[in-house]
C-alpha cells in the first residue's frame, strides 16, 4: 500500500510524528506540492492508493491521471480542492477531518476581538520601545479601549465553533444572537436565533462562523455593511472570500465599521495589493487559527482514522456519499 502526503508542513513542520500514518503502507511525505503544477502534482502521487492533501489541487485531470488513486483525504475540513463530484463517480472516497478546530478556533476569534478592544500587541511595543519610561504620566493608551459587557455578539454560522465561542462570549457578559439554516436547542441555550438583517441591526461585535458556499460568498458587502450599527467590530476567521474585501476596507476607512480582526483573506498567502493592508483599524493574522499543535495533533489523528478505516472497508467522514 502506497501512501503520499502532498503538502504535509503545515500540519507538521516538525513537531509531531507521522509514524502512525507511516505503519498503514508505504509513506511519502512531501513538505509542499505546487498549488498550479498538475505535471507535477500526478507525478507525485504516481502510483500511489493513498493520496492526503491539505491545499494541493485534485481535479479531474489529476484523478484521471492517476488510476492507482483509490482514496483521498483532506488534512483539514474543507474539501473545496479536490472535485470530489467527480472522485464519486469514479468511486473514491474523499474524507476530511470534520471537528479538529472546535476549541482553537473559537478562541482564537476571541483572541482577536480582545485584540482589537485592548490592541494588548501594540502596547507591549510601546512599552519596550521605552514611551512608558518618558511618559508624564502613570499609565497612557494609543487606541479607544474597549468593554465587550453588555454589547452583544452576532455569530454568522453557529455550529460548533459558533457555538463555542457564543459562551465565551456569554461569560464575558454579552448578549449573543445567531444566525444559523439549522437552529438546534443546544444554540438556544446559547443565543437568540435571528434573522440575518436583525443581527446585523443589532450586533456590536459580527463573527463569521460559516461554511463557504456561492450563496454567502462575498456576503459581507456594502449593502449588508449599510445595514450594521456605526463602529460595528467585524471577526473573521472563517473564510476570507466571505467579505468583499474592498468594501470592508472603505467601511473601515470611512468609519462606519469600527474595526476588523482577520485571520483570512481572499486569496492566500496575502497579495501586497490587497485593499485591507492599508485600511484603517485592521488587525490581520496568517491563517493561524486552526495551528496549535493541539488542534494539529487532532488533525494527524483523524487522518490516521480515516486511513485505516479506508483499508478496512469502512470508511468514515465521507465527504462524497
Amino acid at each position: 500500500m502506497k501512501i503520499v502526503v502532498l503538502d504535509g508542513y503545515t500540519e507538521n513542520p516538525g513537531d509531531l510524528s507521522w509514524d502512525e500514518l507511516g505503519k498503514l503502507g508505504e509513506l511519502t511525505v512531501y513538505d509542499r506540492t505546487s498549488l498550479t503544477d498538475e505535471s507535477e502534482i500526478i507525478a507525485r502521487i504516481g502510483d500511489a492508493e493513498m493520496v492526503y492533501t491539505n491545499k494541493t489541487p485534485i481535479s479531474k485531470r489529476v484523478i484521471d491521471a492517476c488510476p492507482s488513486m483509490k482514496f483521498i483525504s483532506l488534512l483539514a475540513t474543507g474539501y473545496n480542492v479536490v472535485d470530489a463530484a467527480y472522485a464519486k463517480e469514479k468511486g473514491i472516497p474523499v474524507t476530511n477531518v470534520p471537528t479538529y478546530g472546535t476549541a482553537s478556533v473559537s478562541q482564537y476569534s476571541i483572541a482577536l476581538l480582545l485584540e482589537v478592544c485592548h490592541h494588548i500587541g501594540h502596547h507591549s511595543e510601546s512599552v519596550h520601545a521605552g514611551n512608558w519610561e518618558k511618559c508624564i504620566d502613570w499609565c497612557y493608551w494609543d487606541y479607544p479601549l474597549i468593554e465587550l459587557e453588555g454589547k452583544t455578539m452576532g455569530v454568522i454560522g453557529f455550529g460548533r465553533i459558533g457555538q463555542a465561542e457564543g459562551r465565551i462570549a456569554k461569560a464575558l457578559g454579552m448578549k449573543v444572537l445567531a444566525y444559523d439554516l439549522y437552529p438546534n436547542d443546544t444554540g438556544r441555550e446559547i443565543a437568540e436565533y435571528v434573522d440575518l438583517d436583525t443581527l446585523y441591526a443589532q450586533s456590536d461585535v459580527i463573527t463569521l462562523h460559516c461554511n463557504l458556499t456561492p450563496e454567502n460568498t462575498g456576503m459581507i458587502n456594502k449593502g449588508s455593511i449599510a445595514k450594521m450599527k456605526d463602529g460595528v467590530i467585524l471577526i473573521n476567521n472563517a473564510r476570507g472570500q466571505l467579505i468583499d474585501e474592498q468594501d470592508v476596507a472603505d467601511a473601515l476607512n470611512s468609519g462606519k465599521m469600527g474595526a476588523a480582526g482577520l485571520d483570512v483573506v481572499y486569496t492566500e498567502p496575502i497579495r501586497g495589493d490587497n485593499p485591507l493592508l492599508k485600511a484603517k483599524n485592521c488587525i490581520i493574522t496568517p491563517h493561524i487559527s486552526w495551528a496549535p499543535k493541539e488542534s494539529r495533533q487532532r488533525i494527524m489523528d483523524c487522518a490516521v482514522a480515516n486511513g485505516k478505516a479506508y483499508i478496512a472497508g469502512a470508511p468514515i467522514n465521507v465527504v462524497n456519499k
